[in-house]
């Protein structure tokens, strides 16, 4: 790990950002002025899986590795592990099949960690693995289990197509136990509902189809619940979800006999809640637009675009390459599901810019986008701090 955190250090780190960091998150020059959230990039979790996976290739020089899939929801990130030699075995990135490994190979897991069967599945092949699931993924499996060992079904506030919402679910199955995931509060209230009024199974069933586990039936697993979440989920919502779906269980069974029906645990990633909660921050001050940088499949970062949406004019990319100039940004809108092309975002005259960035998003492209802000006012940044 010592060996390799120079080149990890090399590729991802920016002299930039950390320099404004040190003068208070705050860079200006001729009537633009460039606020950075306090907390912002990189998790420790993120950089422990990125300098494992750099590990494993010094210390396998000649050996196949392969990972799951992305190491972060990070397309600059998976792209460098690509470069490496490493082999992806799912996603838009897939080169190699599961069924092709053999006693020996090295696999890396994700920090999102990975589905039980799938464990399995390559531990009976003899794979060794570099195992870089992130601690507080562990956290939210050891609350699952424990849910699926005392018979309560788990509600995972979650997506339930996320690669870390997997791997949570198939926890509570090798228990023997049952969970549902929820999405939406709306998806919320009509559990609640059919908690409390009962309805329609198979209406209930095709409404959540891919989200419940197997033999789940709503009819019997919901008079005992645990709530857990995916790690990266909006604090305040999580909270919603469990107060909404509390209730619902005391309005059925009663106050009296809550801890028998109902059950919830705490498992937002620390470092997701200071993003949040610095960015909500940064949203108090006066800025004309936020950007925010990261992948449009990380979760994380996705919420901290949302909670800029409900404030002012908020531009979600991938890179600086997507402010093509001061006219015209490319951005990613998360209600559309693509890219869109906005006209006129960057108007003359005196801006102040909020910046914020995902738990995967790396310094140096946090740097290149401060960068290209000045370039697009026509100042350079190297004779700025100098």
């Amino acid at each position: 790990m010592e060996a390799v955190q120079a080149q990890v250090l090399s590729h991802y780190r920016s002299e930039l950002v950390e320099r404004i960091r040190a003068t208070g998150h705050v860079l200006s020059a001729d009537g633009l002025t460039v606020k950075l959230a306090k907390e912002f990039g990189f998790c420790y979790g993120v950089e422990r899986a990125i300098d494992m996976a750099y590990a494993a290739r010094k210390v396998y020089p000649d050996r196949p590795i392969y990972i799951l899939g992305e190491i972060i929801h990070n397309p600059e990130v998976n792209d460098q592990i690509r470069d490496m030699g490493i082999h992806f075995l799912s996603g838009k990135e897939k080169d190699a099949d599961i069924e092709d490994l053999k006693m020996g190979d090295v696999v890396i897991v994700p920090a999102f960690g990975t589905e039980v069967a799938t464990r399995a599945k390559l531990q009976a092949k003899g794979c060794e693995f570099v195992d870089t699931t992130c601690g507080d993924v562990m956290s939210v499996w050891k609350r699952v289990r424990q849910y699926s060992k005392d018979k309560v079904t788990s509600i995972i506030h979650g997506k339930a197509w996320h690669e870390e919402t997997k791997a949570t679910s198939s926890q509570t199955t090798s228990g023997g136990g049952h969970h549902l995931v929820v999405f939406t509060l709306a998806e919320t209230d009509y559990v609640c509902n059919y908690i409390l009024k009962g309805g329609n199974k198979t209406e209930f069933l095709e409404k959540f189809k891919g989200a419940y586990s197997e033999g789940f039936d709503p009819d019997v697993h919901l008079q005992a619940i645990g709530v857990a979440n995916q790690t990266t989920m909006l604090r305040g919502e999580t909270e919603e979800v469990q107060r909404r779906l509390k209730n619902a269980m005391i309005e059925k069974y009663g106050a009296a006999n809550i801890e028998s029906h109902f059950r919830f645990f705490d498992t937002i990633c620390g470092a997701t809640q200071d993003r949040q909660d610095a960015l909500e921050k940064l949203l108090r001050e006066p800025l004309d637009l936020l950007l925010v940088i990261g992948g449009y499949n990380s979760s994380n970062t996705s919420h901290l675009a949302e909670m800029g949406e409900a404030k002012l004019p908020t531009y979600f990319i991938k890179n600086a390459a997507k402010m093509i100039s001061g006219q015209v940004i490319r951005h990613y809108d998360q209600h559309k599901g693509c890219e869109v092309e906005t006209q006129e975002w960057f108007p003359e005259g005196q801006r102040t810019i909020g910046i914020t960035a995902g738990a995967s998003c790396p310094n140096n492209l946090i740097e290149d986008t401060i960068r290209r802000l000045f370039e697009l006012r026509g100042i350079s940044v190297r004779e700025l701090l100098a």
